[in-house]
């Protein structure tokens, strides 16, 4: 079935093309284009993505070498030309892409569904965080950040079971981590483990009334009243694990309910920790292995950063970084998805190295998959993300 075709071809048809095509058309992507569609941009940024090119030249250079192959692996376009690249990054609308990648998001998260992480909970558990990533002020001036220098920050909901960003905010570096959570979409009985730049409290009580559940550390300055305490088992390192009411006037206004404070001493770090939470129906010592989880997201981010293409831009304007962020998300999930069809048991960098040193290779993708033992070294670092080991 898949003889003669390239693994950069197999892999693509992993992506729902009529979504794909939906999607540019919603946003009128295609509007007067005659040679370089949408797909044809979308192919060559995922084989950016995927290769680790470095620049527009770096692309266009690689592309040509393949020549009449490009067909074969679903290009449509003749030649590629990294002016016709940048321009179309530049004009074409990021929101296509957020959209096909939503798309696969979705689909990623119902095929991780069954995912256990070792909690005994039915609810979905998400991360929600921030990485910022620094720009040069004299390219990307809209890009408001420090007086010296641009930034902009991916703020990320990570889902859990599988580590799938089913919620993604790209905005300049002042942007302040607590107002994402007024975009924040609120799953009822999900559970959101926030930082302490998350702690609003009338934010927070939005979630609650939502029926949804946080957990988030306390700040120092954080003044409550004592109800009760409940029983705890203090050779865990459970300090203490109480129903509060908050004392000082504006944030027992903005959260009149009652919250539930736990203090615990982490083994690892020794140090003291003090968490926030509206879930009084587990176990005190399951709240801090929660937020312990939270971790996940922090990994995630040094994995992107690592091993796609979201620090260096191919462009400088609002849409062009966009687009890459976007279409890296996207590789990123759909690599994910193949990954659990095909190679469940492979880590995801390992899939990665296989795939861009035989992208153009003409044999079965699963054969790739399975026949190729060591790539690259094999990473069992506790800091190296454990994505899809699952």
């Amino acid at each position: 079935m898949n003889a003669g075709r390239t693994i950069f071809s197999q892999l693509m048809d992993f992506l729902p093309h009529d979504h794909f095509h939906q999607c540019v058309q919603r946003h009128n992507g295609n509007h007067k284009i005659k040679t370089f569609s949408c797909l044809d941009q979308y192919l060559c940024m995922a084989f950016a993505q995927l290769t680790g090119r470095e620049s527009l030249r770096d692309i266009e250079a690689c592309l040509r070498t393949f020549g009449s192959r490009l067909y074969h692996a679903g290009f449509r376009c003749k030649r590629i030309s990294r002016n016709t690249l940048a321009n179309a990054n530049q004009i074409r609308p990021w929101e296509i892409y957020a959209d096909f990648a939503q798309t696969l998001i979705a689909t990623a998260t119902k095929l991780y569904a069954d995912t256990d992480l070792g909690f005994d909970l039915d609810n979905t558990i998400y991360a929600l965080d921030s990485t910022t990533i620094d720009l040069c002020l004299s390219l990307f001036p809209w890009a408001t950040f420090r007086r010296t220098k641009s930034a902009i920050k991916m703020h990320t909901l990570l889902n859990l079971k599988g580590s799938i960003p089913e919620f993604i905010h790209v905005s300049e570096g002042s942007v302040h981590d607590v107002n994402i959570l007024d975009d924040l979409p609120i799953l009822p009985t999900a559970i959101y483990l926030l930082d302490r730049g998350y702690l609003d409290f009338d934010r927070l009580f939005t979630v609650h009334q939502a029926g949804a559940f946080f957990v988030t550390r306390a700040k120092s300055n954080t003044c409550c009243q004592r109800i009760y305490s409940h029983p705890i088992d203090k050779s865990t390192g459970l300090v203490c694990d109480q129903a509060i009411r908050l004392t000082n006037f504006y944030a027992a206004k903005d959260y009149p309910d009652q919250l539930r404070r736990v203090r615990y001493n982490d083994p690892e770090t020794s140090k003291r920790l003090v968490f926030l939470t509206n879930l009084f129906n587990i176990p005190a010592l399951t709240i801090a292995m929660l937020y312990r989880a939270r971790w996940q997201v922090e990994l995630f981010f040094k994995w992107i950063k690592q091993h796609l293409r979201i620090k260096r831009f191919f462009g400088t304007t609002v849409n062009a970084v966009k687009t890459q962020i976007w279409i890296a998300v996207s590789v990123y999930v759909l690599v994910a998805i193949v990954k659990k069809q095909l190679a469940p048991e492979r880590n995801l960098y390992t899939l990665l190295q296989i795939l861009s040193l035989s992208l153009f290779e003409k044999m079965p993708i699963s054969q790739a998959f399975s026949q190729t033992e060591h790539i690259t070294q094999n990473y069992q670092n506790d800091n190296h993300l454990p994505l899809f080991n699952l």
